[in-house]
């Protein structure tokens, strides 16, 4: 099988700023377009939205609710057919696949995936899976060790507040949107940057670990929509997140890769907690039929 390299420099940045704008991603699955207004406490931050990003660095999805079993996947690109990826597992091995420090082997989507994107992009490619079965990564950070991550570039999920994006906004001379950012939840109710030191945190039931603030590549320069690049917000951001202002007497970023002063942060990356079942737990009953007739076979 071909090399698939997710974090080939000639690739990375400049080719993605377009693959972003001109494939079009979408979950085939039932959502409810209405977001219901939240009953009860309201000094609570609350969920304002959620994206899913189905192919690494393609177009974020702006969903109402999100599950952990998506029907599938379906792919448009204009001047092309639709392609689906269906979820059942793949039996095809692609090898040599590598994101950042990691490489290793990943499933291979099938000759359809591969000629559909070896079409529009103009060079050989193939679309792979990830395979939880064989392949392992762990997470960098020693506050949340323990935990797995896929082909995202560090952890599972990005969360941003709404205020954070406000004071950044107020900052520009041209506001921009959270989907320079790509964050999976946008929350709102809260200060500017207050996510910023959020360690633990529950999601409805859900409960999520904060390993460290998210820097920034120059992703957030590209236009979403247009595909083009400037120099905010990072310029901007420069002057007030980066490492030289959030923490001064740090010499060097504990990731190791780049000195201190040429990272930027906007966001807390975590990790889902996962829980365990225990004697004393509470039963919640959600739902019951309405007679012995409709549960006894």
């Amino acid at each position: 099988m071909p090399r698939v390299e997710l974090n080939s420099i000639s690739i990375c940045f400049l080719f993605l700023t377009w693959l972003i704008k001109t494939i079009h991603v979408e979950i085939t699955q039932e959502t409810n377009p209405k977001v219901e207004e939240e009953a009860g406490n309201t000094e609570a931050p609350l969920v304002k939205s959620i994206f899913v990003y189905p192919v690494k660095s393609c177009q974020g999805i702006s969903v109402s609710q999100a599950t952990l079993t998506p029907n599938g996947v379906v792919i448009k690109a204009e001047g092309m057919s639709t392609l689906k990826i269906p979820m059942v597992q793949p039996s095809a091995v692609a090898d040599g696949v590598s994101v950042w420090a990691w490489s290793g082997s990943a499933l291979d989507e099938g000759e359809e995936a591969a000629k559909w994107f070896s079409q529009y992009l103009g060079k050989t490619s193939r679309l792979v899976r990830f395979d939880e079965a064989s392949q392992s990564r762990p997470t960098l950070s020693d506050y949340v060790s323990g935990h797995n991550i896929k082909f995202n570039d560090w952890y599972p999920f990005h969360v941003i507040s709404q205020g954070s994006l406000d004071a950044l906004n107020a900052r520009l001379s041209e506001p921009v949107s959270i989907n320079r950012f790509r964050p999976n939840f946008l929350v709102d109710g809260c200060e500017p940057f207050s996510e910023d030191l959020w360690n633990e945190v529950k999601i409805d039931d859900f409960v999520f670990m904060g390993g460290e603030l998210c820097y920034r590549c120059k992703i957030p320069t590209v236009n979403q929509e247009t595909a083009e690049m400037g120099a905010e917000p990072n310029e901007t951001l420069m002057k007030f997140r980066s490492d030289r202002a959030l923490v001064p007497n740090k010499k060097k970023h504990l990731g190791g890769f780049v000195e201190r002063d040429t990272y930027i942060y906007m966001g807390n990356m975590m990790v889902c907690k996962s829980k365990a079942i225990k004697v004393g737990d509470p039963v919640h009953v959600l739902k019951m039929v309405s007679s012995y007739d409709e549960c006894v076979i």
